[in-house]
């Protein structure tokens, strides 16, 4: 076959249940009350081996129940009608049982290459961020609410431009496939635009530009409102000073030296495509700007962090969480420290997308093994 992995690998479990009805249905064969008990549990076993192991096993189990049917008629001196019916039975019954684990395997196939190709094509919305951008030091987590997927409605990106690096995070309303399209037009505006656009306010007015015809066009389709809350960063070139716009979104952090401050903003801001008529420039009026010490981290985040709540309903305060009381060595180990954190405060449950990016200048105090992607 092209694809063994779809192939189940993991046999002992199911393995187990299907010689346990051959030797249940011989058992039942040679002592229970009347002829051919055994004959069902014989027959069962092909059919499980068939929907839980692999074609080669089987095909095993359907040998060995055949035989072993043969066997006991032979032992227990039965006509040689009913050998050749008892045997005959089962014969069928597990051909059928291997059309279906070949019919199983083809949808596993299938399932696999959707897979592959859905995972290329979040890839390439979302690709991972490299480790180093300019003068500064990057790591980031993203976890989708959805098991299956690799991006939901949360969205980051990271861009050295002309003006400085500069960084979007953000949160799409809503889930699933619409919301993962709106992250792709916030992204690919963002990149277009941050090249370009001198001013932070300008570029953050460009996006919702974007993202509003964005949601004109969905909810003349699916009349529903769509909205994305924002911060947009931009660095100085050397990485120490950061100008900061946010637009309905949960606060940075500034994580220094065991200490964690909220940079909250100093105007409240709506989220993009949710500009007012005769609003314009105005719908963003000014830049926060803050200094990032040496050794210090700015930590941006998503409301899968912030809405993360406990078994009594808390929710999780990052100012408050492990950040709050422990130093770290470079990004990657704050983001690990802070997923963590986030999955113990919640028990393991996940009730949202969760992205998280962490930034640093200058040069990496140690090496570091990167944050694979969650």
């Amino acid at each position: 076959m092209v694809i063994d992995s779809v192939r189940p690998t993991r046999n002992h479990p199911q393995l187990v249940w299907c010689v346990a009805l051959l030797v249940g249905g011989a058992l039942a064969d040679l002592y229970g009350p009347e002829p051919y008990m055994g004959l069902p549990l014989l027959a069962a076993a092909p059919i499980v081996a068939g929907a839980l192991l692999t074609f080669r096993l089987a095909l095993c189990l359907l040998v060995v129940a055949c035989l072993l049917s043969l066997g006991l008629d032979v032992y227990l001196g039965r006509e040689m009608v009913a050998l050749i019916i008892n045997a005959a039975d089962i014969a069928i019954v597990g051909v059928v049982a291997l059309a279906i684990n070949v019919m199983l395997y083809r949808q596993r196939r299938q399932l696999v290459r959707t897979l592959d190709v859905a995972e290329a094509a979040q890839r390439a919305i979302l690709p991972d961020l490299p480790d180093t951008v300019g003068p500064l030091r990057i790591a980031a987590c993203y976890e989708a609410a959805m098991a299956e997927a690799r991006i939901g409605g949360d969205l980051y990106a990271v861009q050295d431009t002309p003006f400085g690096v500069r960084a979007l995070i953000g949160d799409v309303r809503g889930k699933g496939l619409q919301a993962v399209g709106t992250v792709s037009v916030a992204i690919g505006a963002f990149r277009q635009e941050a090249e370009h656009v001198p001013s932070l306010v300008e570029l953050a007015q460009r996006l919702d530009d974007a993202l509003s015809r964005e949601s004109e066009r969905r909810a003349a389709l699916t009349d529903s409102e769509e909205f994305t809350t924002a911060v947009l960063v931009e660095f100085s070139a050397d990485g120490a000073t950061v100008r900061l716009v946010n637009l309905g979104h949960p606060a940075p952090c500034l994580v220094h030296d065991g200490a964690v401050t909220r940079l909250d903003p100093g105007d409240r801001r709506l989220p993009l495509g949710m500009q007012l008529p005769g609003m314009g420039q105005g719908a963003v009026s000014s830049v926060d700007t803050v200094r990032l010490p040496p050794g210090a981290f700015l930590l941006l985040i998503t409301d899968g962090v912030v809405e993360a709540r406990d078994s009594r309903g808390v929710f999780y305060d990052p100012v408050s969480g492990v950040l709050a009381h422990r130093t770290f060595k470079n990004p990657h180990e704050l983001v690990q420290a802070l997923v963590d954190d986030v999955k113990r405060w919640t028990g393991g449950g996940q009730q949202d997308d969760m992205a998280a990016v962490v930034f640093a200048h200058g040069h990496p105090a140690a090496h570091h093994t990167p944050l694979p992607r969650l």
